[in-house]
């Protein structure tokens, strides 16, 4: 029988005005997916797909090192989507069989009168069969540790988000500026200031 873990989180983060809009960046998701992950973990399959091997995972005691394939792609209307599309368990054949994971999350720019800030949020669910000798463990303790360490693995997630979307974006206009002949002495772009 397969035992269901999941976790949530949200982000919001203040973006510094910059000479483009942080708009224009979302529209390019691998953006999103190297500020989502090391590019030593992740692989581009197409415009749209990427596979990300993620760190490996300990539960009670097996360590595991999921493999999951998402797609993440901008609407027009600016709101960026992640959803995966299939995941693997390499060197744990029983496990790769009865494991499957869902994950789904949005990150969208919203204006205020203090400016632009980003809001998103993720949703993690595991399904698994585990088996024995974990198939003999309590159920509340079989979730609430695997929903914990969901919860670790999208607040790992959200820290990074929050460390390295600010920096990639400000490199990114640096770029876009330079190379359209608009960068000069009197731009001055902001120190990022990640809430």
């Amino acid at each position: 029988m397969a035992t269901r873990f999941t976790a949530s989180q949200s982000v919001e983060i203040a973006v510094p005005e910059q000479p483009i809009h942080i708009q224009h960046y979302l529209r390019q998701p691998q953006r999103l997916v190297k500020a989502l992950a090391d590019n030593t973990r992740t692989q581009q399959l197409s415009e749209e797909v990427f596979r990300l091997k993620m760190r490996p995972l300990t539960f009670m005691s097996l360590s595991i090192q999921p493999t999951v394939d998402m797609r993440v792609w901008a609407e027009s209307n600016g709101i960026i989507y992640l959803r995966s599309l299939g995941c693997e368990i390499l060197g744990f054949e029983y496990i790769n069989q009865r494991f499957a994971l869902n994950l789904k999350g949005h990150l969208s720019p919203k204006e205020f009168s203090t400016g632009t800030r980003l809001r998103g949020r993720a949703d993690l669910e595991v399904l698994v069969d585990l088996p024995p000798p974990f198939s003999f463990t309590p159920k509340p303790i079989l979730e609430a540790t695997g929903n914990g360490l969901l919860k670790s693995v999208l607040l790992s997630v959200r820290q990074r988000l929050l460390n390295q979307l600010l920096t990639d974006y400000r490199y990114w206009v640096i770029s876009q500026t330079k190379d359209r002949g608009l960068n000069d002495d009197s731009i001055e772009l902001p120190i990022l200031n990640a809430e």
